[in-house]
């Protein structure tokens, strides 16, 4: 109990001691992180935007003639057999107007005077959440085709393929980009110890001389480092807090063009938590890079 206190104690004295370089190190690392943090952010909030949008993706197979009723729970049958599909709904002609009319509100006036049959008869196939990707809605179209003789068929292809593209960019994006923050991190934290072994060199020499252990000499340079990291990654989460609540509340409502009623949200806790352990982690790991090179001189 008295070592730890005693290193405690000299890992305190060493950052009180240079509290300019300490500063920089803290505020380096809360700036990384929350940059970090705000790419996390951001993704956490696409991702459940994302989600009412993929649950909303439909396999719709429009029918110019329609089939016996006998012939139509055949087709219903096969269609729920399929394991991507979770529903099957079969919309008459006149449901199918009886719905454009809704949509159109105070303009379905402009519908007066038109067939009931005008629109085609159709089947909805809802996807379950496992098979909402774009290979797997393009294996239940090929099937619809194949099996079902169903031409007709709307998936909306295109956009799916764009939306994969899209998120695909989006993780290389945030890969390559959290790691030159966790580098930039790493390194700032690594001179920041390596500037107060270099200050304090004499006085390590003579600690050396008079039978201390390496151990013993880096022991308090990698608390230090825990502590600046801890630190750092809490001045993270306080500023992913400020901006969350004055800047991106509102700005990525505007910037990802969310429906009404859709809240950005801010980082889980555990995301939290894990920001600060991630900067507690880089502490250590920019003390012990410092302490190896300083070993070796």
């Amino acid at each position: 109990m008295e070592a730890i206190r005693y290193f405690l104690f000299r890992s305190l004295r060493n950052m009180a001691s240079s509290p300019l370089l300490c500063s920089a190190a803290i505020l380096t690392m809360g700036v990384a992180l929350a940059a970090v943090g705000v790419f996390l952010l951001v993704v956490l909030n696409l991702q459940n935007l994302t989600k009412d949008w993929r649950d909303d993706i439909q396999v719709v197979a429009y029918m110019d003639k329609v089939p016996s009723a006998t012939e139509l729970d055949e087709v219903l049958q096969k269609v729920k057999a399929f394991p991507e599909v979770e529903t099957a709904i079969f919309v008459s002609k006149t449901d199918a107007l009886q719905r454009f009319t809704k949509r159109l509100g105070e303009d379905s006036d402009l519908l007066t005077g038109l067939r009931a049959d005008v629109l085609p008869a159709s089947l909805e196939l809802q996807l379950k959440g496992e098979y909402q990707t774009r290979n797997a809605v393009q294996q239940v179209a090929d099937r619809l085709k194949s099996e079902l003789k169903l031409e007709d068929l709307q998936y909306g292809k295109d956009w799916l393929e764009q939306f994969e593209s899209f998120t695909t960019l989006l993780e290389l994006v945030g890969v390559v980009l959290g790691g030159f923050l966790v580098f930039a991190a790493v390194f700032i934290v690594s001179n920041t110890i390596k500037l107060t072994l270099y200050a304090r060199r004499d006085e390590l020499e003579i600690m050396t001389l008079v039978g201390a252990t390496l151990r013993f000499i880096k022991t308090p340079f990698i608390i230090e480092g825990l502590l600046q990291g801890i630190l750092g990654g809490v001045l993270a989460v306080v500023i992913l807090y400020g901006l969350h609540h004055f800047v991106l509340k509102d700005g990525l409502q505007v910037l990802l063009l969310t429906p009404a009623g859709f809240t950005i949200e801010f980082l889980p806790r555990e995301m939290q938590l894990a920001i600060a352990a991630a900067g507690a982690f880089l502490g250590v790991l920019g003390s012990l890079l410092a302490l190896r090179r300083f070993v070796r001189i």
